[in-house]
């Protein structure tokens, strides 16, 4: 494979280019290697760079030393083992999930705690709100770059962290709602959605608990799904219909092989091969439809007898005598090959 495919101007390193966000370099000692970021570190920069941070305010995050306050002395929060959260593989009972979620050691948060990990949240967030607006239009540089990097990873961790522990909420407001025919996961889907928005729109210095917060707007989001989906289920009612249900294989098999006998008569009767008289012939074409599209029914004795000036019982008798002829001469076709043009019908 030819090398200006894949060089530094080759069409996928200008897609690349493309992509790639502006980053100014900054001023760097005399012969100091050049710090660039990382394929990683610039697709979450492009996902930064694209709207602005939204996040809590605090009157916490203007004063002196409040990173250090917000970070190095509250004590560590241990992130919860959420393994017995399987809803969605596991069939268990209330008692059963509070059972196995006790075993694997849930986190409980006092209001303290509750406040000290949203204040991380939101100040982690601020501060990456701080350099986007300080950039005023511009590229960033790297060290800018960087920093709002490491600050939104930091925000995306205490988000994950808050949810996790939160998680308990989202069973407990799904086992409280009736919504008819809803699946469980769909309603655990919204319910886990619900509570991500929750932990991003929840402001701590107003004195409540997250967890009023965050049922509400888990009950109000699957409302809003219940409604939706009868909404859906009006505009495209659907019933279970048993026939769905059936295989026609049987059905299938039974049309292909009259189909395939039709196209055997139709042969014979076209190609002589029967020594059938006028009359035979058309009796033979008009009572069985081989004259006609596959989708018209075929004519009884009594309106064949018409078309030919004959009487019902007359045709009848003519039919007979025309399908042993055809008979015999299928039972001997059969013992030769049939033509191509046979078996393709």
């Amino acid at each position: 494979m030819s090398n200006s495919l894949f060089g530094s101007n080759s069409p996928i390193d200008r897609i690349r280019q493309r992509k790639r966000p502006a980053v100014r370099e900054s001023a760097r000692p005399c012969g100091a290697p050049r710090a660039a970021l990382t394929p990683q570190d610039e697709a979450l920069l492009l996902e930064i760079m694209a709207e602005p941070m939204d996040f809590m305010d605090s009157p916490e995050f203007r004063k002196a030393g409040a990173e250090q306050a917000i970070y190095e002395k509250p004590a560590p929060i241990a992130r919860p083992d959420v393994t017995w959260y399987r809803p969605l593989m596991d069939d268990l009972s209330e008692k059963e999930q509070k059972q196995r979620q006790s075993r694997n050691g849930s986190v409980l948060l006092t209001a303290a705690q509750e406040r000290v990990i949203f204040l991380q949240f939101n100040y982690a967030r601020w501060r990456v709100r701080q350099i986007q607006d300080g950039l005023q239009g511009r590229s960033p540089t790297t060290e800018e770059a960087r920093e709002m990097i490491r600050w939104y990873r930091l925000a995306r961790r205490y988000r994950e962290q808050i949810s996790e522990i939160n998680l308990a909420l989202v069973l407990a407001m799904a086992r409280r709602v009736r919504l008819g025919e809803t699946d469980f996961p769909d309603l655990i889907g919204e319910g886990n959605m619900a509570l991500m928005r929750s932990v991003d729109k929840f402001d701590c210095g107003r004195g409540f608990k997250f967890s009023t917060y965050a049922c509400r707007a888990i009950l109000k989001a699957f409302s809003r799904f219940g409604i939706k989906l009868v909404k859906h289920r009006q505009r495209f009612p659907s019933e279970f219909d048993p026939e769905f249900e059936r295989s026609n294989h049987l059905e299938t098999v039974r049309l292909q092989h009259e189909r395939d006998s039709a196209a055997e008569v139709r042969f014979l009767v076209e190609s002589d091969r029967a020594d059938l008289t006028e009359v035979e012939r058309r009796v033979i074409l008009h009572r069985f439809g081989l004259d006609a599209p596959s989708d018209r029914p075929s004519l009884t004795l009594e309106q064949v007898g018409q078309m030919v000036g004959l009487t019902k019982e007359r045709v009848r008798q003519i039919q007979n005598k025309a399908l042993e002829k055809l008979r015999l001469a299928l039972e001997e076709l059969r013992g030769e090959a049939l033509p191509p043009a046979v078996s393709r019908n």
